[in-house]
This record gives C-alpha cells, sequence and structure tokens, in this order.
C-alpha cells in the first residue's frame, strides 16, 4: 500500500499535463481505443503511453504503492512483499545494469539495494521520472549524489531507441513494460545492442494464453475492456514472445508462465471481493470511497475536471482483469531469461 493519500491523488491527477488540459487528454486517450485502430495506435505510441501514465500513475500509487506489478505470491505474503521477492533476478554486485520502462523506480530502488549492483532506469513519461526523483528525495537520495554510492538512477528515454553505445550492460530486465512497444521484435533488438555479449536479458511480459478464443466474444468484450484501461492491445502470444526473442538474435535460455504455480491467483489483489487490509483501496468498499472521494475533489476544483472518468476507466480494467484472469486468458507474468550470444 501507498503512503500517499487523498491529497496527493488530487493534485497529481494529469502528471505533467496541464489540470485545465486533463478532460481532453481523457477524450483523446478514449479515442484512441474507441474509434481508432491498431495502425494509429503504434503510429502515435509514445503520446498514447504517455497520456495514459500521466493520467493514472497517481491512481496507480494511491492504490498500488511505488511498484505497479504483478507477482507470485505466498498466502502469508503482502502484495508488497510478492513483489519485492518477485525482483531477484540473480543479479550480481557490481554489474552494470538496465531496467528497460522503470516507472517511478518502485523496483529499481529495491533491486539496488540487495543486489549491490548499478541500475539505470529508463521510461519516456516525464512525469513518472520526475515523481521518482522525488520519492529519491524522499529516501534520502538526490542529483548530487554519487551513481556509484546509490546504485541507480533514472533518466527520460524511449526504450525503442536509448541513449546508450552498443555493449554497455552486464545485465538488463524489464517487468511489465515492453508490452506497450509498437513493435517488439523491434525493442528486443534495441535491448540486444545495449546488452553486453555473453550477458541476460530477463522480462516478465503480458501475454495472451493458448485459453485466449478470438472467436470467443466473451474474451474479446474482456480483452477490449482490459485494453482501454491498460495503455495496450494484449496481442502478444508466448510462441510469437520467443520468436521475437530469436530474431532479435537471442539464445533463450529459459521460460514459464510463473503465473500457472502461484499459490494465490495473481489477479487477488485487484478482485474487489477480495478483503484485505493490505489492499484495502482496491476493494468493493475501498474503490466505493475512492469513487466518491474523486467525485468530491473534483466538483470542489480540487482534482481537475476528467478525475471521475479516469477512475472509471481503470476500474472497468480491473474488472476485465480478473476476469480474465479467472479464465486463464492472459498473463502478466510470462517469464523469460534470453541470452546475448558471445562474439
Amino acid at each position: 500500500m501507498s503512503n500517499c493519500g487523498a491529497f496527493y491523488l488530487a493534485s497529481n491527477v494529469g502528471g505533467k499535463i496541464e489540470k485545465t488540459q486533463v478532460k481532453s487528454a481523457v477524450k483523446k486517450y478514449e479515442k484512441y481505443h474507441v474509434g481508432g485502430d491498431d495502425e494509429e495506435r503504434e503510429a502515435n505510441y509514445t503520446d498514447m503511453v504517455n497520456k495514459y501514465y500521466d493520467l493514472v500513475t497517481s491512481f496507480y500509487e494511491y492504490g498500488w504503492g511505488e511498484s505497479f506489478h504483478f507477482a507470485p505470491r505466498w498466502k502469508w505474503e503482502s502484495l508488497r512483499e510478492s513483489i519485492k521477492r518477485h525482483g531477484q533476478l540473480g543479479l550480481q554486485k557490481g554489474q552494470k545494469v538496465l531496467d528497460v520502462g522503470c516507472g517511478i523506480g518502485g523496483p529499481l530502488r529495491e533491486i539496488a539495494r540487495f543486489s549491490g549492483t548499478l541500475i539505470t532506469g529508463v521510461n519516456n513519461n516525464e512525469y513518472q521520472i520526475s515523481r521518482g526523483e522525488e520519492l529519491n528525495r524522499m529516501a534520502g537520495v538526490d542529483k548530487t549524489c554519487n551513481y556509484v554510492k546509490v546504485g541507480f538512477m533514472t533518466m527520460q528515454a524511449d526504450f525503442m531507441k536509448m541513449p546508450f553505445s552498443d555493449n554497455t550492460f552486464d545485465a538488463i530486465f524489464a517487468i511489465e513494460a515492453t508490452c506497450h512497444a509498437p513493435d517488439v521484435r523491434d525493442c528486443y533488438k534495441e535491448i540486444y545492442r545495449v546488452l553486453k555479449p555473453g550477458q541476460c536479458f530477463a522480462a516478465y511480459e503480458w501475454c495472451i494464453t493458448e485459453s485466449f478464443d478470438p472467436l470467443n466474444q466473451e474474451h474479446q468484450r474482456i480483452k477490449i475492456n482490459y485494453a482501454f484501461g491498460n495503455r495496450e492491445k494484449l496481442s502478444l502470444a508466448m510462441g510469437e514472445c520467443l520468436e521475437a526473442l530469436q530474431l532479435a538474435g537471442f539464445e533463450v535460455v529459459w521460460e514459464k508462465d510463473v503465473a500457472v504455480a502461484s499459490p494465490l491467483p495473481w489477479y487477488f489483489p485487484l478482485d474487489k471481493n477480495q478483503f484485505t487490509l493490505s489492499s484495502f483501496r482496491v476493494t468493493a468498499v475501498g474503490r466505493f470511497i475512492t469513487r466518491n472521494m474523486v467525485k468530491t475533489l473534483e466538483f470542489l476544483h480540487l482534482a481537475p475536471e476528467g478525475s471521475q472518468r479516469v477512475q472509471a476507466f481503470l476500474e472497468k480494467a480491473a474488472d476485465a482483469l480478473v476476469e480474465g484472469g479467472r479464465m486463464g486468458i492472459f498473463t502478466p507474468m510470462y517469464f523469460f531469461l534470453a541470452r546475448k550470444p558471445l562474439l
């Protein structure tokens, strides 16, 4: 659970978007998904993804915390504890590591602390980078701190065209991030370029499973509702993921949908019928309180106009995730470990 409260949520809806422009930004984002086509979304993926994260980051942090991810979870674990364990990727002290799509830096900071590695996080969303820097300062780290001393840094960059030389990093990871790429093969090729030969790229990907039936109207409805509230079309199958890696030049070392063996279903944190104190804000009661709080704050002009629409499409997406999770038609935890061959 995040420590941010109602005031943070109200004052930060829209991120870097001017508060008077939040409603129009919501309408433009909705247009990408209602009436738009895949070609238009891919051509404007940077604008679409940036609008999405400007609009939703404060909601994510309010209900989710600093790590916007799912994780295999034991019955005795809190969501935060499971996410922390989920990030243990076998890194070695002193390695120069890249986090592709680092969000506000929650996993990056945790991994740097326990691994002793030097991690650079890239994210093309200006607001999330600035929020990450704010959280760094709250943790006692600021821009004047030495990168080697603190073990991490974040920077604004497009992971489709990163500002690094070839063969820069000892290891690279991505956690539910490269699903935003307009072309996943091109994304993997760029990751391949900046990774040193003989080293590994590990990632958790959003994928549809073999249970998904494209001719099933219920499956399609769930997929559309998910995509609308989660900024991606969710069309990559696990086999296509592996093919893209191999076409990019990688050798696949290991791959598995780790959600299958999770003691608790991965979607439980979003299931409004699961009542827990640690995830209270996403329960039915918590959602009701948040919904009315946002409505009141928007009425009082403490939250920008359009905030209720953001909250509504996030709820719709959460319900679609739970439905899809129960049916087993998609997973957020398709894991692979891939190696760049030695020259």
